[in-house]
């Protein structure tokens, strides 16, 4: 320990047993985790602060065991006195209610993220004479490998399907890009970038219609039937963990609709999203320059309300695209519509716009918050794409959806390289756009 404490600390000041504070994630738990409880329980009584689901996706990935499971492992670990729920990274609330005469804690937060919350726990402490003891880390164990080889294991349908909700719960935004294959698939479970010291990456993926088409060289008008489409979601399966939610165009006849969210549901698909349009499919960003029927706001309350009675298990959403703002229709209609299909049983509301600036969606929100039964409410930023998810997020947007940008920037690299190899008879000066022969044939790990 940074901090070498008597043996005499257990016992007791003016007949109380001295009091320990631990804090822990508590998802993957190992050797380090009881090293660190084993120390505290040499000091006193030891409660141990569980972070809930959101104070962990306040700064990194959402945990894998939900916060009741990890609550009552962590009560069974020798040592233990007490849990409580940790609702913030921010220790103070608890540490204020409980006073501890210690907090103890691994080494390993004196730099990065955790390093202003370290600084508060002394802060904190100091107020009634507490003190800080650090453990140090212990070697050998890295929770990245953990986290590594549990996607290698993967996921089954139940925990998958039930993600969405998990992280609607526990994030102010969830953030959602589309693949279209299983690379891309691949690109939507690692990429992550630190911005401010705050892991940040994609929660799930968007299986959208426009992407799926593109990608077999069929226009999007459900050319690619929803069989056909069903073989790229397992190809998704296959390479990732994260949640899916797909693009159901207009969810077809109801007497469909039902059976095509049966089988979503038993794949493990989070949620189905599906237009308020009928007939001939066409892209919503053609707007009204193209011949787009609008459904009636019964006929598509209907078609929510039976798939809605038809699923088995709570955990899959379907949410309602209300397609008013495309179709000139107008905002009252648009909020009108938005509140009927709430009421048909729609878990959630997708707001579109193919509008340059954000001002119609802003717009549509304000009311939106209004609403007595509002529930999460999405929106794909294609043409208003100089929005900031902050914006979003303050206006009460609950997913943002990047619907198609992954595509969209292939498209254009491929095609460039494909000039240059012509141009110049040779594929040398094309190589700038490549990623290395070595890479590429590397890229996607043997098992």
């Amino acid at each position: 320990m940074s901090e070498q404490c008597k043996p005499s600390d257990r016992g007791e000041a003016g007949g109380r047993v001295k009091t320990v504070y631990v804090g822990m994630s508590a998802d993957l738990v190992h050797t380090g985790h009881l090293n660190v409880i084993r120390e505290a329980a040499k000091l006193g009584e030891v409660t141990v602060g569980v972070l809930t689901d959101r104070a962990i996706a306040s700064y990194k990935r959402l945990p894998y065991l939900e916060f009741e499971q990890r609550r009552e492992i962590v009560s069974a670990i020798k040592g233990v006195a007490k849990v409580v729920p940790q609702e913030t990274l921010d220790y103070r609330p608890n540490l204020k209610a409980l006073r501890p005469d210690f907090v103890v804690h691994g080494d390993d937060w004196k730099e990065g993220v955790q390093r202003e919350t370290r600084q508060q726990v002394i802060d904190t402490l100091a107020e009634w004479g507490g003190r800080l003891v650090e453990v140090p880390y212990t070697r050998g164990i890295s929770s990245t490998q953990l986290n590594k080889a549990v996607r290698e294991v993967g996921t089954t349908p139940d925990i998958r399907r039930a993600r969405l909700r998990r992280l609607l719960h526990a994030k102010d935004l969830v953030r959602i890009v589309e693949a279209h294959n299983g690379l891309t698939g691949l690109i939507a479970e690692h990429t992550a970038v630190e911005v401010n010291g705050i892991r940040r990456e994609f929660d799930g993926m968007w299986a959208s219609s426009l992407t799926d088409s593109t990608a077999k060289g069929k226009p999007d008008i459900e050319a690619v039937d929803i069989s056909a489409r069903m073989g790229n979601i397992n190809d998704l399966f296959e390479v990732t963990t994260k949640p899916v939610i797909f693009d159901g165009d207009n969810g077809g006849l109801p007497e469909h609709f039902v059976f095509t969210v049966r089988t979503l549901e038993r794949l493990g698909v989070s949620a189905i999203i599906i237009e308020d349009k009928t007939g001939l499919k066409q892209n919503s960003l053609f707007g009204t320059d193209v011949r787009q029927q609008q459904d009636s706001i019964e006929a598509f309350s209907a078609k929510i309300a039976a798939g809605k009675a038809n699923q088995v298990t709570e955990d899959v959403m379907i949410i309602a695209r209300v397609e008013s703002l495309i179709l000139k229709c107008g905002m009252e209609d648009a909020v009108t519509r938005a509140r009927a299909y709430l009421e048909a049983g729609a878990d959630g509301i997708m707001i579109h716009s193919k509008e340059e600036k954000p001002d119609e969606i802003l717009e549509f929100c304000a009311q939106y918050r209004a609403f007595a039964n509002g529930k999460p409410l999405a929106a794909a930023p294609s043409t208003y794409d100089s929005v900031y998810e902050d914006e979003l997020a303050a206006a009460g947007v609950k997913i943002v959806i990047y619907a198609n940008q992954l595509l969209r920037s292939a498209y254009p690299a491929m095609l460039d390289t494909a000039k240059r190899i012509l141009a110049n008879g040779r594929a040398y000066e094309a190589r700038e756009n490549m990623m290395p022969i070595k890479d590429i044939i590397s890229l996607i790990p043997h098992r």
